[in-house]
């Protein structure tokens, strides 16, 4: 029996993957035991559990970004979590480490190292963050989602993803999808997400026009975010959510996508071949711009500030691609180029590939 311990956790970009993998491996190896490593205050605390998956927590420990109180008590508190894993791999006979970043990856990466247990690493994001850049330096089992990712070793197995993406048919459900959000399957469709959290300038860029998408017989399917304020501009044909818990349906619906260019929403749409226009969020450091990156210069998306999502980008841009199927069906082809839909699959070859190594 193969022990997994599957660490990372905090936001979704990184419980995400790793519960895609999770279910992977409990198809693939039915015997096996599957651990997850978070802390409680991760999305982790109720994800994992909800799936069915066994969640071991450790404190959550902030890298300390400079000199003060917290940062003379973190080389303590830090290899205390270290020890604290140390003695799980002992006690549980873990067989591999698998990290996604975030709080708890890098305890067990340490952890690992000490232990002499193999490290695998998934980097969702083309800008990696601290816990994997470090983690990096471990092990040579180094996954990432994008190609211009700067990680050693780093090969691309895109992000693992949902099971209902991964074997979504558009085609064969638009109808049904259409029937589902009240639209109609015959008009090009417009899908706007700023995810979640919602995105305030993609909200307000698009909404503002409504009038003129909808004049040109198109029609909206706008999800508007659960934490910012939803303004309908009351204007038929365009259809407006405050949150959609089936983005598989909006996803089949869709013609079109303006969204923000988290890794997960970019890998999706580029996975399914989808054209989009993204809207990258700028603040923090800046890594939605290099997650389209790619998709972008395979000419599967456009790319356009908040700040540029004005009336003459609806008017001269968004409504005649809107309107263009052959322009929609090249971006739709090139996108998939780039875009990876079983990355959970090729995730998991490279974890049997790292067993497979330490067993030689």
């Amino acid at each position: 029996m193969t022990v997994y311990l599957l660490a990372g956790g905090g936001t979704a970009g990184h419980v995400n993957p790793l519960l895609a993998l999770a279910e992977v491996i409990r198809e693939r190896d039915p015997h096996a035991e599957i651990i997850a490593l978070g802390t409680l205050e991760g999305l982790e605390s109720r994800l994992v559990p909800e799936r069915g998956f066994e969640l071991v927590v450790i404190p959550r420990l902030p890298f300390p970004r400079r000199p003060n109180a917290a940062a003379l008590k973190f080389p303590a508190k830090y290899r205390s979590a270290v020890q604290q894993v140390r003695q799980l791999i002992r006690h549980r006979g873990v067989d591999v480490v698998v990290g996604f970043g975030g709080y708890a990856a890098s305890p067990a990466y340490s952890a690992a190292r000490k232990e002499g247990v193999p490290i695998v690493i998934h980097e969702a994001n083309a800008k990696p963050g601290l816990a994997n850049k470090l983690g990096a330096r471990y092990t040579d089992f180094v996954a990432v989602t994008f190609a211009n990712t700067p990680l050693k070793n780093a090969r691309v197995t895109g992000m693992p993803l949902r099971r209902e993406i991964e074997a979504l048919d558009r085609r064969a459900l638009r109808k049904e999808a259409c029937a589902h959000f009240g639209l109609d399957a015959e008009k090009p469709t417009l899908l706007v997400t700023g995810g979640s959290l919602g995105a305030k300038g993609i909200n307000e860029g698009v909404s503002q026009n409504a009038q003129e998408i909808i004049d040109s017989g198109a029609q909206v399917l706008h999800i508007w975010g659960g934490l910012t304020e939803v303004k309908d501009p009351n204007v038929p044909g365009y259809q407006v959510l405050s949150y959609c818990d089936r983005m598989d349906l909006a996803f089949s619906a869709a013609h079109l996508i303006v969204s923000r260019a988290g890794s997960t929403t970019v890998s999706e749409i580029a996975g399914l071949g989808i054209p989009a226009i993204f809207a990258p969020y700028r603040h923090g450091n800046g890594e939605q711009a290099l997650n389209c990156q790619v998709v972008v210069q395979a000419g599967g998306a456009l790319m356009v500030e908040d700040q540029d999502l004005t009336t003459e980008f609806v008017r001269h841009t968004l409504i005649p691609l809107l309107h263009d199927s052959e322009s929609l069906e090249a971006m739709s082809q090139a996108a998939k180029t780039v875009g990876v839909l079983d990355g959970a699959e090729q995730l998991f070859a490279l974890v049997s590939e790292a067993l497979a190594a330490r067993n030689q």
